[in-house]
């Protein structure tokens, strides 16, 4: 079950949530009829500004009150009364409210201000939430198909965070299974010592792919890697030593891309930690009946869930992905005692963890229930999907370094003088492939095209960026100094009035995020933001206003405190200057 929105009051401007306060409003009207978070639930923004800022459907009050929902708007709205609400409109059976511009704008940007980065925290949550993300295979580069899980699962780890609760970020490493043995025996016959000396994550590959090519050929190999893995499972020293190596080498690279995105891990106990603790839990299956023996191999029987049969050990013995997830969400629990468990894991995995839930709900694990496939679609290259196998890889290093190298070339015909120019081309540039990622609907599948990524204009990370540098040398041109303002004049205008709107509804966003495990939503909310703010910049003239200049410049510091905190949300960088 997702976690629900809770309300935040009103109160005073310590924590403006002006839907909140509307809700509050309609609810002292209607004698207990509805509660104020169903009230809450049926605002809605009108399509058309000229509608108002807030509406509210009294459809659902027909059948309480037993009357037409035009009759009880047009009654409810005469009793409606309030300072942050300039005047209320009846359309039908829709009350629209227009509110105070001034008031609420006070409100807001002290808000802002008085919290700075912990504007827009909730108290949604709490607990333990660990994260099973990125999961590189050891002795594989890291390719962009890695991306999703990796900036996902951590952008996912900082909304949890905003709203009270304690991310535990897992990298899973796939450091075992039959792959293991295949990569040991190509070793063997294809590896080149000073080849990995020199670049072992791409001689690893090169032969690993030479394993499949031949295997085509000879379909007697793979007998020869599964071979070779019962050796590594059996702790074949040779085998052992090997593994360990591999194990190494690949997390010094990958460390080198962990530390370019800004992602560290809490765990990164990977397949390989749970070979100890498998068998309790193959004990348990055994000893409550639950496994069946079918061809040899050991089976869980899940057709009263509509699934296949969860395979939990081959007759060869060699354990699997289900055996070692069963071990490893145990583990999570005793060590946690999450209060929810997430995995970010690709789409085509549905159906394991279909299984994995249904095997432990089998088991008695009620804590299943907490346990969530957060899903994710694929990156593809020329409409084409990426694999390993087929040495199709598109280096993950490889494309920030481009990427960063594009962000150059634009801060360089921009801003030829700048100092630092290589340190601001990684931020804008590795911030631009996070940023791009983040934009798409979690869900959603789409091709990954670096050139539009790394530009300055349209809607993209470096727009982003670029509209807090600006608002930050409109703050320093100014010598604005951020004080305690209680009495902030103008900011009536629509385009003041718009980004003052979006600020206040930030905290809305987390909410809807959080809930839907969903980083796009910040994403498309902080590019509003920088779309409001830059038609704002482009109509009304700050450094040439009377008495309002300072109202304009608080506007200004709060918008690009709020563009900061969400490019922090998602793990992208926020340059001071571009």
């Amino acid at each position: 079950m997702l976690p629900r929105l809770t309300i935040i009051n009103y109160t005073g401007g310590t924590h403006v949530n002006i839907q909140a306060e509307i809700a509050q409003i309609i609810h002292a009207q209607l004698d207990n009829q509805l509660t104020v978070e169903d009230i809450h639930q049926l605002l809605e923004a009108p399509k058309q500004e000229e509608h108002g800022d807030v509406a509210f459907p009294t459809f659902q009050l027909a059948k309480i009150f037993r009357q037409n929902p035009a009759e009880i708007a047009k009654n409810l709205a005469e009793k409606l009364d309030n300072d942050l609400i300039e005047k209320v409109e009846v359309v039908g059976p829709y009350i629209n409210f227009f509110l105070n511009r001034s008031k609420v704008s006070q409100a807001v940007i002290q808000d802002v201000q008085s919290r700075g980065k912990d504007y827009g925290s909730l108290e949604l949550g709490s607990g333990n939430v660990p994260i099973d993300m990125s999961s590189p295979n050891i002795a594989k580069p890291m390719s962009m198909g890695h991306l999703r899980s990796t900036v996902i699962g951590n952008a996912i780890g900082n909304i949890l965070a905003k709203v009270g609760c304690t991310p535990i970020r897992i990298n899973h490493l796939g450091d075992w299974g039959t792959q293991f043995g295949k990569l040991i025996y190509a070793y063997q016959q294809w590896g080149d010592e000073q080849a990995i000396e020199n670049e072992p994550i791409a001689e690893l590959l090169r032969i690993y792919v030479k394993f499949h090519d031949e295997a085509e050929k000879d379909p007697a190999l793979d007998d020869q890697g599964r071979l070779w893995f019962h050796k590594l499972e059996q702790g074949d020293e040779t085998a052992w030593q090997l593994w360990e190596r591999f194990r190494n080498v690949s997390l010094k690279e990958f460390n080198k891309i962990y530390d370019r995105l800004h992602i560290e891990f809490d765990s990164t106990k990977g397949e390989a930690f749970y070979n100890d603790k498998m068998q309790p839990i193959l004990d348990e299956l055994e000893d409550k009946q639950l496994t069946v023996l079918d061809e040899g191999a050991y089976i869980v029987d899940l057709e009263a869930y509509d699934l296949n049969p969860a395979l939990i050990k081959k007759k060869d013995g060699a354990t699997l992905y289900i055996t070692r997830d069963l071990a490893a969400a145990n583990y999570r629990h005793e060590t946690y005692d999450f209060a929810q468990s997430l995995y970010v894991v690709g789409h085509e995995q549905a159906n394991h963890f279909a299984q994995l839930k249904a095997v432990l709900a089998e088991m008695g694990r009620e804590w299943q229930e907490n346990m969530h496939h957060i899903q994710f679609g694929l990156i593809t290259k020329d409409g084409q999907k990426l694999s390993t196998r087929k040495g199709k890889v598109i280096l993950l290093e490889d494309v920030l370094d481009e990427a960063a190298a594009k962000a150059l070339e634009q801060i360089e015909a921009k801003n030829p003088n700048l100092a630092n120019k290589e340190d601001v081309a990684e931020q804008v540039g590795v911030g631009a492939v996070v940023f791009h990622d983040l934009q798409n609907d979690r869900k959603n599948s789409f091709d990954f095209t670096i050139d539009e990524v790394v530009q300055f204009e349209g809607e993209t990370g470096p727009y982003v960026q670029y509209t807090r540098v600006r608002a930050l040398s409109i703050l320093e041109n100014a010598g604005y100094e951020r004080q305690p303002h209680t009495n902030l004049v103008g900011l009536d205008d629509d385009y003041s009035w718009r980004v003052v709107k979006l600020i206040e509804e930030f905290s809305q966003a987390i909410a809807r995020a959080y809930r839907n495990y969903e980083p796009s939503i910040i994403t498309k909310y902080i590019l509003s933001l920088a779309q409001a703010f830059n038609r704002f910049y482009a109509n009304v003239h700050v450094m040439e206003a009377g008495e309002n200049k300072e109202s304009l410049l608080a506007l200004v510091d709060a918008t690009q405190e709020v563009i900061h905190i969400g490019l922090d949300l998602l793990g992208v960088p926020s340059p001071e200057e571009m």
